[in-house]
């Protein structure tokens, strides 16, 4: 009886895991609106500078920079929706929405292992993105300089090839 009162207990602990899901769906859904509020403003900024006839130093950088920075935000609020998933129906159960004709693959999850190569992929992406990011603003003085760059982007696209590989027969 003990065995069984302790093991009931055990496994009605998994229920703890329900905080992590409850949080990282609103994690995501402050990601997803913050990375809007990013968009509407570069809208704004946008229309102000055509407009007023105005063209600001760095103007199209600054746009696109702001553009890849909100599809940052979104990627990361996927990796926390997909967390959230996997979460729940690892330890809790089977979301019944998703397993019927209007389910999804993308977020079924059937293991750890699973749920951490969709979050990894999910992270690289968001890396590759912040990088570009990044190279908007900067600014390149020798040959070797715009060499490093180019080594870096063949690197990240034999990464993001072999990545597309993983867990493929």
């Amino acid at each position: 009886m003990l065995e069984r009162l302790f093991e009931g207990t055990i496994w009605r602990s998994r229920f703890i895991v329900l905080l992590a899901v409850v949080f990282g769906l609103v994690g995501a859904v402050i990601l997803f609106v913050v990375a809007s509020m990013d968009i509407w403003n570069v809208g704004v900024y946008t229309l102000n500078t055509i407009i007023t006839h105005a063209h600001p130093e760095n103007f199209h950088e600054d746009i696109v920079a702001g553009i890849i920075g909100a599809v940052d935000l979104y990627l990361i609020a996927v990796v926390m929706f997909i967390f959230s998933f996997g979460l729940y129906e690892l330890f809790i159960s089977d979301i019944d929405e998703a397993s019927g004709k209007n389910g999804s693959k993308l977020l079924a999850i059937d293991s750890l292992d699973q749920l951490k190569d969709k979050i990894a992929k999910v992270i690289v992406m968001v890396l590759v993105v912040n990088f570009f990011q990044r190279v908007l603003h900067t600014n390149f003085a020798t040959p070797i300089e715009m060499m490093y760059f180019a080594l870096s982007i063949t690197a990240l696209a034999v990464g993001l090839y072999f990545l597309g590989k993983v867990g493929k027969h």
